[in-house]
């Protein structure tokens, strides 16, 4: 990961903390419930930023130890800060058994300005209330970016070349140029509604146009577990060329794409084209003998032959020629090759304020649907293996500053953490959900010390889930 990308996760992370944690915080002081602490990163021992209103003014102590007689008199105030641990963040609510403190740190007697103290329903919604801002916080971020970038479609209705289809794809009884006009009776309009009935979904039948001719095609049951196999051993070797080559561009594995020639748009100075010769306009269609008739067939052939002399054959001005290259570490040519919208138009659609908002929310939960839909995947071997913690994430975001993909991001990632939290784990805020409809069905509060016991198990859980993902990121990061 670069700077860039590490700035960009902290900086997302943090926000959405904050924001989490400010849903607590709000339903808690309706309820009239004291907030102890609120805090954005941890703070284990000393603190970053501390501040506290009392006697009528705010008192502010920057890298200061936690304990503090003079401000510990005064509990019925808040106090904020900023911790040194720059991941996560936590609400300290009075007489409320969670990471911050045990059954023993709360007095014996409910008191009642306490979590404890109210009712099962307010209890529920203050733990619902970091979950419901985080999701809300994510349907508005889809709607500001709606209302400020617009979008830009490619409906596969207009894609009358056809599509390319990786070997994997093949097998399942593709060829190259079929057109997907049906899955389970519906039209896909676009690529990733193809991906998501298919790998996600587990969609099986499709009917394809090939050659004016329309065929109904049946997918393996097992599609989805062997495209992430696929996916795994093919991130294994981009991670292996990224080793040789600090400056080395992982490619994503490529499952289906736009059928359309490699044509070059501009050539690198400097790299293995522009000493071989090769010129604007140039029509790649072979390497090394092989037939490449589209993009991404060219990028997997030169993929194929790092630190190797290929022939490269192509069409200039409708006469064939060919240029021996010598391809780097990198995998590439040294060009910039001609994008989609030179051969087919995009849908601009821009949005009013009152037309974003709706648009971002059906947005949002679109990708929330897909996101619960794909999240079975995860208990599946393959699954297992692409799971990643911090780095995983990190790599998402740009190398470069864009803050599209910055928002786009972190809206994500609200809904995620929306989605984990509401999961019935201890520790989680879904953990201390299912507690009280349960207490909510049977009348009966769970004592503080079984609660304390629960939290303690979460917590080991989600510690070992953390060094599990983590641990698949270092392990991919040196081997």
């Amino acid at each position: 990961m670069t700077s860039i990308q590490w700035i960009q996760l902290i900086l997302a992370l943090s926000l959405l903390v904050v924001i989490h944690e400010l849903g607590h915080f709000t339903f808690a002081r309706l309820f009239k419930v004291r907030v102890e602490k609120f805090y954005m990163f941890f703070n284990w021992k000393i603190s970053l930023f501390r501040a506290k209103k009392f006697d009528g003014k705010w008192h502010v102590k920057f890298f200061a130890a936690n304990d503090d007689e003079e401000w510990d008199q005064h509990p019925e105030q808040t106090e904020w800060g900023i911790g040194w641990i720059p991941f996560g963040g936590y609400c300290s609510i009075a007489g409320m058994v969670d990471e911050t403190k045990g059954a023993d740190d709360i007095p014996s007697e409910p008191q009642p300005w306490e979590y404890r103290s109210k009712k099962a329903w307010q209890r529920l919604l203050i733990i619902l209330g970091g979950i419901l801002v985080n999701f809300i916080a994510a349907l508005l971020m889809y709607g500001a970016i709606l209302h400020h970038w617009g979008t830009a479609s490619l409906p596969l209705s207009s894609v009358d070349k056809g599509l390319y289809f990786s070997p994997l794809m093949e097998q399942e009884g593709f060829r190259q140029q079929d057109r997907i006009i049906a899955i389970d009776g519906v039209e896909p309009e676009s690529l990733n509604d193809i991906v998501q009935a298919l790998i996600i979904d587990g969609k099986r039948n499709v009917t394809v146009l090939r050659a004016g001719e329309t065929i109904p095609l049946l997918m393996s049951e097992d599609l989805g577990t062997r495209y992430l196999a696929i996916v795994n051993e093919h991130d294994k070797k981009e991670r292996a060329h990224a080793h040789m080559d600090n400056t080395y561009q992982k490619r994503q594995y490529t499952l289906l794409f736009y059928y359309i020639p490699f044509v070059i748009d501009s050539v690198v100075t400097n790299n293995a084209a522009y000493f071989g010769g090769m010129q604007k306009g140039d029509s790649v269609v072979s390497i090394n003998g092989e037939p490449t008739p589209c993009t991404v067939m060219v990028q997997n052939a030169l993929a194929e032959h790092p630190c190797d002399s290929i022939t490269v054959g192509y069409y200039r001005a409708s006469e064939y020629g060919e240029a021996r290259l010598f391809i780097g570490d990198h995998g590439k040519m040294g060009v910039i090759m001609k994008p989609v919208t030179a051969y087919y138009d995009l849908v601009v659609k821009e949005y009013g304020l009152f037309e974003a908002i709706p648009a971002g929310i059906r947005y949002g939960w679109s990708i929330l649907e897909s996101y619960v839909r794909q999240f079975r995947l995860v208990f599946t071997k393959e699954g297992a293996e692409s799971i990643g913690g911090f780095g995983a994430i990190g790599n998402m975001f740009p190398k470069l500053w864009d803050w599209y993909t910055f928002w786009t991001m972190t809206a994500f990632l609200s809904l995620i953490l929306a989605f984990m939290n509401f999961l019935p784990i201890p520790a989680l805020d879904g953990g201390y959900v299912l507690l009280l409809i349960i207490e909510m069905l049977t009348g009966k509060q769970l004592p503080d010390k079984w609660l304390e016991r629960i939290n303690t198990v979460g917590f080991w859980l989600l510690i070992a889930l953390l060094i599990y993902a983590n641990g698949n990121d270092i392990f991919k990061a040196f081997f």
